[in-house]
């Protein structure tokens, strides 16, 4: 309760007089100190996000929103609304760079939001072919006999058609399992084989799918922004989601292991566990996490 009282105060009352007096001191607005001030990354550019949709000017609130073509004029139009010279190039170059963080990472959550609305579909030959791409990529020395076949479950597919595990992700889902298995092969067909460990395995597939909505609902809230912002210096990309899934689906693998769960039953409650360890992290200004090629 106390802190929503302190949050309604400064927000609405003593943030002003702070920027009103460290302007003073300084001679210079808050947008200026914090982009001459702070490196690169997400405390600068978090900073950055946070300044302008507290302010009161419709131009500065505005700029959150800007798709990427209209960062410069809105570069522009900031500077000329908060009276700063067009020729300071470090304060310009600095806003460019935040301001196409932030449109950035909400277009990479839109397009990621468009590719978990596409449901898989088996008359769909690109869908199919990411299947059995899917399948060559994990499974080389073994022919898949049939398209429906039990074959999949060695995968980690709960059926003998592994269409109906992609419902709730959408065609995000194999694009994510395809990655990790393209980018990191010999890492996915590793942590494939420890999948099948007698006590202890796990279906890969289905928990790869189910990390893609972990990774799905972290970018969804904002949690992923530090790990972005520090990332990218411009625009986050699909494949920086993609990277992130990679880091999730290893260090799972990890972390499943390192706990020893009881059985297979349990995977909600190490699931849980293991997304509060990943948000955590993700609290951390300087935090990134990847694999390395």
């Amino acid at each position: 309760m106390w802190a929503q009282v302190w949050g309604f105060l400064y927000s609405n009352y003593f943030r002003f007089w702070l920027k009103w007096i460290l302007r003073l001191l300084t001679g210079k607005c808050e947008l200026q100190r914090l982009l001459g001030g702070a490196e690169a990354g997400a405390r600068r550019t978090l900073s950055v996000e946070h300044s302008l949709e507290s302010s009161k000017n419709k131009v500065l609130r505005n700029a959150v929103h800007v798709e990427e073509a209209e960062v410069e004029k809105c570069v522009r139009d900031v500077m000329k609304v908060k009276k700063i010279e067009q020729k300071d190039t470090r304060f310009k170059t600095n806003l460019h760079i935040s301001l196409l963080q932030i449109s950035g990472y909400k277009k990479l959550y839109l397009n990621v939001e468009n590719l978990r609305k596409v449901p898989y579909d088996s008359e769909n030959e690109e869908h199919e072919e990411q299947l059995i791409e899917l399948w060559n990529l994990l499974m080389p020395h073994e022919n898949l006999k049939a398209r429906i076949s039990k074959q999949w479950c060695d995968i980690g597919f709960q059926g003998d058609d592994p269409k109906t595990d992609f419902r709730g992700m959408g065609l995000l889902g194999l694009v994510n399992l395809v990655y990790f298995s393209k980018h990191y092969t010999n890492e996915a067909r590793q942590i494939l084989s420890r999948s099948n460990h007698p006590k202890l395995g796990y279906s890969y597939a289905i928990v790869g799918i189910n990390l893609t909505e972990m990774a799905y609902s972290l970018l969804r809230n904002g949690a992923l922004k530090c790990h972005l912002y520090n990332m990218v210096s411009g625009l986050p990309q699909m494949e920086h989601f993609h990277q992130f899934y990679c880091y999730l689906v290893y260090e799972f693998d990890k972390f499943w292991f390192e706990e020893e769960p009881e059985s297979i039953m349990h995977f909600n409650q190490y699931r849980e566990k293991f997304h509060e360890k990943i948000k955590g992290l993700l609290l951390d200004y300087n935090v990134v996490l990847t694999l390395q090629d």
